[in-house]
């Protein structure tokens, strides 16, 4: 390569890599794997080590990756908050203890800990309370979300025991599987794409500017490094058992190993066991335990030269793009799949994955007959990472998204500021008819066991079911002339059918398939409104009016009943005997808050927020979501938003805890 080919090169890469990082520590949206972006990285600083005088300042080999989000206060970090060297090779760990031997002479003790993935974190504790807590952002300063920080549960605002009087100790903040995918079932519900990652979601969180907001997030913490003007401990293992015995979460599954072999086994053992935990992890760190040696080995420009991460392989493979699909979901939503030549991957034969939407496949610039990556995300769902553009066929043409639907011809449309197109005809549409029976005899709506998705299909396509109100039309001579129908598989619907007419009015409003309105959302109205009239009824504003309801739902909710199909649909529901209107609602308890309205904000020791909601209704009060001219209390709990403190303060609405608001109500 001549010395200008190496120019051009080294500048695409820097250019490259410092985009994928902004990708990922800024927008929370990665488009490469961690594989793939080191690979990339090694390619750069193996040509930075052959023309060293064409180093650029901007080069990610010698920065942090990260950066300010700019939605948050910048702060400086008091100690450079450093990335870490990666190696996939076991060759290369044993490379790294030789060189930390040379400077000892000796065997090396070292800490093994898994490496999570999720969000680097610094905290500040003063006098046993967390005073603060910075991201990492570009290494020498990160945003401030303090705010943010304090509402994870399982971090200890206030210290316990003989703690240190003032340190700092880094962690990572993420999500466990479990969480994730119960999000992703609320976003699923209400129409929205699932979320992508936990790591996504977790960094992505930390970025939302209401802390309220943040606290509706399953957001845990690990903690791994401490730091202090004055270190009272030897190794890094005593320091990280102290800061546990002071309240703080530290990293679990950690060992001390003596020399490389025991590493060797902790990585082998974690490789495979890793698995079976609850959240992702996608290495091990490999730190020197002596704290006296960290200091004499000290650091280079851009990692500690005693700590090392081990990536476990995320096997990954190559196949062929035969064609783009695309399907229709229940709320319109088209999605594009990718049909592959089929390959085998970590353990099953992989034919198709997703492609998400318009814009990941503009992103990708994929096309049909590409030899593309895939991985499996998070080990099961395959995901195409990227296009092998050097096999790239010259008469590939560009791929153009579809501009009607595929099952009914209708015109897409998408909405602004949404990366999905949809199918407006939701009414006639057939997979979204199919969809939204399925829907309405799910488990968690109308609980009609015996109608599963085949059966569904076989009642919509035998012109039995147009829509969910013609199942309590259906009798019995309707169904047993069906294919593979006995009398007990009939009387089994028509039972359960019968059975749905006593489901509560929050899970029937569920069952109806609004965009927008899952479980949560549906529960809300129905509280709000107790009926059905009511709610087909209420304005823009008073929707709004309720918690955690925004324009969109709100908007979502008057189309639904605007249009004479769903009209005709909830008539038929109320002559069928179902329950649109709830029962067991209590009156008021006293008329103490009557004529008060309150926002409520941060997170509370002795209730909850829907909790504080009914309690300020139930004593004669109003709520609204917002700080106003019209608020006369802000009830204010730990991490609350700092905008609706500082309006509060300015407009001079009273402030008050928790203690304060259960005076107020006896």
């Amino acid at each position: 390569m001549t010395p200008e080919e190496a120019k051009l090169k080294m500048d695409a890469l820097v250019k490259e890599l410092n985009d994928h990082n902004y990708k990922y520590y800024i927008l929370a949206e990665p488009v490469i794997s961690d594989l793939e972006f080191d690979r990339r990285l090694k390619e750069l600083e193996l040509l930075e080590e052959q023309f060293p005088h064409f180093i650029s300042p901007e080069s990610p080999s010698h920065n942090v990756g990260g950066g300010i989000s700019g939605d948050f206060e910048t702060v400086p970090h008091r100690r450079r908050m450093l990335s870490l060297g990666n190696t996939y090779s076991e060759e290369e760990l044993r490379e790294f203890d030789n060189r930390i031997r040379k400077t000892t002479g000796a065997e090396v003790e070292y800490v093994c800990e898994l490496k999570i993935d999720g969000l680097a974190i610094s905290l500040f504790y003063e006098k046993g309370k967390l005073v603060q807590a910075v991201t990492r952002g570009d290494g020498t300063q990160g945003d401030d979300v303090t705010n943010n920080v304090k509402t994870i549960r399982s971090l200890v605002k206030h210290l316990q025991g003989n703690f240190h009087p003032n340190f700092e100790i880094r962690g990572e903040i993420f999500m466990h599987r479990k969480g994730f995918e119960r999000l992703n079932e609320e976003r699923i519900e209400i129409g929205e794409l699932p979320y992508a990652n936990p790591r996504n979601v977790a960094a992505g969180s930390l970025k939302i500017k209401d802390s309220t907001e943040v606290a509706k997030r399953p957001l845990d913490i690990t903690l791994y490094h401490f730091l202090a003007d004055e270190i009272p401990f030897n190794t890094h293992f005593e320091a990280i058992r102290a800061a546990g015995s002071w309240g703080l979460k530290i990293a679990s599954q950690t060992k001390v190993c003596k020399g490389v072999d025991e590493i060797m086994e902790f990585l082998h053992y974690w490789d495979k066991e890793r698995h079976n935990l609850s959240y992702d992890t996608d290495g091990v760190v490999i730190k020197v335990n002596d704290l006296a040696l960290q200091e004499e080995l000290g650091f280079t420009a851009k990692v500690p030269r005693w700590a090392i991460a081990y990536k476990f392989q995320t096997e990954s493979a190559i196949t062929e793009l035969m064609g783009i699909t695309y399907q229709v979901g229940r709320t319109g939503a088209i999605t594009p799949v990718a049909e592959l030549k089929p390959t085998f991957l970590l353990g099953t034969t992989v034919k198709r994955a997703s492609l998400h939407n318009a814009n990941e496949i503009e992103r990708l610039d994929v096309r049909i007959g590409d030899m593309v990556f895939i991985e499996k995300g998070g080990e099961i769902i395959p995901k195409i990472t990227g296009v092998d553009f050097s096999q790239r066929k010259a008469h590939l043409g560009k791929t153009v998204y579809i501009t009607q639907c595929p099952e009914c011809g209708t015109s897409l449309i998408r909405n602004e500021g949404e990366a999905q197109h949809y199918c407006p005809n939701e009414d006639n549409c057939p997979p979204q008819v199919i969809g939204k029976i399925e829907h309405f005899v799910a488990r968690k709506a109308m609980d009609i066991e015996s109608i599963g998705s085949e059966m569904a299909l076989v009642l919509y396509k035998n012109n039995l079911v147009k829509n969910v109100s013609d199942l309590y039309a259906l009798k019995f001579e309707d169904l047993i002339q069906l294919e593979r129908m006995g009398e007990k598989s009939v009387n089994n619907i028509l039972e359960g059918i019968e059975a749905s007419k006593k489901i509560p009015f929050e899970r029937v409003l569920f069952a109806l398939g609004i965009r927008f309105v899952g479980e949560t959302v549906a529960k809300k109205l129905a509280n709000k409104f107790t009926s059905i009239h009511a709610l087909r009824t209420a304005t823009k504003d008073e929707l709004i009016a309720v918690d955690e309801i925004g324009e969109r739902i709100a908007e979502s909710v008057i189309q639904w009943f605007d249009k004479p199909g769903h009209q005709k649909i909830i008539v038929v529901l109320e002559n069928s005997g179902i329950q649109l209107e709830k029962t067991g609602v209590t009156g008021p308890v006293s008329d103490k808050l009557q004529g008060l309205t309150f926002v409520i904000s941060g997170v509370f020791n002795k209730f909850g927020r829907d909790e504080a909601k009914d309690l300020i209704e139930q004593n004669g009060g109003k709520c609204a979501g917002s700080v106003s001219g019209k608020t006369d209390y802000l009830l204010a709990g730990d991490g609350m938003g700092p905008a609706k403190l500082e309006k509060a303060t300015n407009l001079g609405v009273k402030i008050i805890d928790e203690d304060a608001f259960l005076g107020m109500i006896g």
